[in-house]
């Protein structure tokens, strides 16, 4: 057989295993692979989440963490009543909702594991400053979960992983060869820098996008998230490495893109009843 009519027969074996498992993003449409079970990852995900709250000092008392359990419910309730109202599949059916506030003020971040499993570090708040900032980065965290973030990223690399592995016993190694040699000059993954980054920052904007907008629908002021941005700008400031080498994207792009989607999302998305 030859190259050719190999590659030809492993692009059409691939594609028969790929186009059946597409679905599609809510509200942006984006067609996305997932050859992963969502009820396997959640499943995964509540287990890890007991893990990590068993290892972490949290705080499931006190103003603080009513605050966040208040805007998550906000959320909650919000995005299933827009889908409901839309017609459509609600995306957080099968969601076990939880929240914990982490005691930590070094690391300034929070996190929506698969199935809604939330944290958010005490750390995020000295930049957050406002309810409504809060709001835009959980509602960030939620749609990362609502989107199926995590299942696409496995699936591509699993699929990248096992296409390239096949293709590089018929090409006798070249890839891994290039790949490797590329690694050792640079210190860098071509792989890492030239699929998975750009592809991790697509799903970062799209984040952006839908948090915005569940940030909207549950009656929270989405103008703060400029000025949210700026703080975290200054926050990061020279610790941001270049955009081709983070799956982020920088957050100068963040409050163009910002800027650029409010009027519309207070638009199309205004506060929902619940």
């Amino acid at each position: 057989m030859n190259r050719r009519k190999f590659l030809g027969l492993f692009g059409c074996g691939c594609c028969s295993i790929i186009l059946p498992s597409c679905t599609t993003v809510p509200i942006t449409d984006r067609k996305q692979l997932s050859i992963i079970s969502e009820t396997k990852i959640n499943r995964q995900a509540a287990l890890a989440y007991e893990k990590f709250k068993q290892k972490t000092k949290i705080i499931t008392t006190g103003s603080t963490f009513k605050e966040i359990t208040t805007i998550g419910k906000k959320m909650e309730n919000a995005v299933s009543s827009f889908f409901s109202n839309q017609n459509k599949e609600d995306p957080t059916t099968n969601f076990d909702w939880e929240y914990v506030l982490v005691d930590n003020d070094k690391i300034v971040n929070a996190w929506c594991m698969p199935g809604g499993k939330i944290a958010v570090y005490t750390g995020l708040l000295k930049v957050t400053k406002n309810t409504d900032a809060l709001s835009i980065v959980m509602g960030h965290e939620i749609a990362h979960a609502v989107a199926r973030h995590s299942i696409e990223r496995a699936s591509q690399a699993m699929t990248v992983n096992l296409g390239t592995s096949i293709a590089d016993i018929f090409l006798g190694g070249a890839i891994n060869r290039t790949r490797n040699t590329v690694g050792r000059n640079t210190g860098l993954d071509i792989f890492q820098i030239g699929i998975m980054n750009p592809f991790g920052r697509k799903q970062e904007s799209e984040a952006d996008y839908l948090g915005l907008i569940f940030s909207s629908l549950s009656g929270f002021d989405i103008r703060e998230s400029v000025e949210l941005w700026k703080r975290m700008s200054q926050n990061k400031k020279g610790k941001e490495v270049p955009v081709f080498l983070s799956t982020h994207p920088s957050s100068k792009k963040r409050i163009e893109n910002l800027k650029g989607w409010i009027d519309e999302v207070i638009i199309k998305y205004p506060p929902i009843k619940t």
